[in-house]
């Protein structure tokens, strides 16, 4: 297989290089390059770079979830992300951050066309993998966009809130146009539910999502829309097939980066963008933060190490990738545990919430430490839940989108306070630049319209 990868890149590399008077002399047979069997669909979903890394990085640059000093910041070379740092209302021109997923959804389509132009059976295990997994890629990529350019999800007006474009096939040469937020959502749940559908109960490829990977993706969108129920239910569906967690007590806080990649609670591995000044060498954790942590929560030393830049803060070393330069922004069961935890106690399942968030914890505390939780208390069950799933989550892909939706809840709003020397950014609850601006570029190409402000 990786001759025949190899042969296809060659070829796509050799035509590049052909200059355009010898390709027209010439008419090179372009069928050789044209994916269209099984083998080639394997291998397009095999480009890890583009269907698993690269991913916006834009919603967590704005979260609350770390600070830089004003010096760092005025270091950055990135005027794009100096500005998403403190919320500026400015033209954006990285446009990578809107691209890379359109060409992991481009992959996907590519794809499913393939496999629409197949005579393979289409009730054959691998026709139904492959097809499982272009849907769940679509899906993850749609999402991700969704959550950094769209606004928060409320079902009464989400028909009539921009969403973003659906690119539904390879096509390249048909205009854009942005869909309904309701219409995009209602995209990314029907291509989760016919991965969840197709994929199977486990993948032997490590990059690959598997049956559980679909319905935490369910989940996490339901969990963003704010329809408890269905994030709840999905979030048993998930467990129900593969719901191991690692124990803390089993890994080693001395390490730089002591969270393997690929671990048991991966259930799809997906990471950022170069994450620049949020990169855990450079930034610190929010002071407020830390101090949650109790002395005898493992993830207090696993999670951070003291910073040797600014004394008495710290940076973050749990990154579920084992990296630093970019952050995890995968599936994870530990997540799945918090939907199902946070969704049970809004829907009323209070002792279930309670019987879920005391198994987590087991898994996070010093043996013999943790004491059970015995709130019973709905509102303030609730709300230790989401502390905790702040906690967890640090530096995963979810601060953003949870604070979009927890905004819309005036129990939950917050309003964000960057300091830099002695000036003060604010980001109100529910401000219109919790959608961000679109890139110029994809403006000015497009003509699709840009934001409200």
């Amino acid at each position: 297989m990786m001759n025949k990868q190899f042969m296809l890149i060659a070829l796509l590399s050799l035509l590049g290089l052909t200059s355009c008077e010898k390709f027209l002399d010439e008419k090179p047979d372009i069928k050789l390059v044209v994916p269209k069997s099984l083998d080639d669909a394997d291998l397009l979903l095999n480009d890890y770079t583009t269907m698993n890394d690269n991913y916006p990085l834009y919603g967590e640059l704005g979260s609350d979830d770390y600070f830089l000093t004003k010096e760092l910041w005025e270091a950055s070379p990135d005027i794009d992300q100096r500005n998403t740092y403190i919320w500026a209302d400015a033209p954006y021109e990285d446009v990578s951050q809107w691209r890379n997923p359109y060409k992991t959804v481009y992959n996907a389509n590519q794809v499913l066309e393939i496999l629409s132009n197949s005579t393979a059976n289409n009730n054959d295990n691998r026709f139904q993998r492959i097809s499982g997994e272009a849907h769940f890629f679509r899906a993850f990529a749609f999402q991700f966009l969704i959550e950094i350019y769209g606004v928060a999800y409320h079902a009464s007006t989400a028909a009539d809130e921009y969403g973003i474009p659906l690119r539904l096939d390879p096509a390249i040469d048909e205009p854009s146009t942005r869909a309904s937020l309701k219409d995009s959502y209602d995209q990314v749940i029907k291509d989760y539910k016919i991965a969840a559908a197709s994929l199977p109960q486990q993948n032997e490829f490590a990059g690959r999502p598997f049956k559980a990977s679909a319905y935490a993706g369910l989940s996490r969108a339901y969990l963003s829309m704010g329809d408890y129920a269905q994030a709840y239910a999905y979030a048993d569906s998930c467990m129900l097939h593969y719901s191991d967690l690692l124990d803390f007590n089993t890994l080693d806080p001395s390490k730089s980066l002591p969270i393997a990649r690929f671990n048991k609670e991966v259930l799809f591995p997906a990471v950022s963008k170069y994450a620049g000044i949020m990169n855990a060498d450079y930034c610190f954790v929010d002071t407020v933060l830390y101090r949650t942590y109790a002395a005898d929560d493992w993830r207090k030393t696993l999670f951070f190490e003291a910073s040797n830049i600014l004394e008495g803060a710290f940076h973050f070393k749990g990154n579920f990738d084992n990296a630093t330069g970019n952050l995890f922004v995968g599936l994870s069961t530990s997540e799945v545990f918090l939907n199902k935890a946070e969704s049970a106690v809004r829907i009323g399942k209070v002792s279930e919430a309670l019987s879920i968030m005391n198994q987590f914890l087991k898994t996070r505390w010093k043996t013999g430490t943790f004491s059970d939780w015995k709130e019973t208390d709905p509102e303030r069950l609730l709300a230790m839940i989401v502390e905790e799933r702040r906690k967890e989550l640090v530096f995963r892909g979810r601060r953003w989108a949870d604070l979009k939706r927890l905004n819309l809840d005036p129990r939950f709003q917050k309003k964000l306070v960057r300091k830099l020397g002695e000036k003060d950014y604010q980001l109100e609850p529910n401000s219109p630049k919790y959608a961000y601006r679109l890139s110029e570029i994809v403006i000015n190409l497009s003509g699709i319209p840009q934001n409200k402000r």
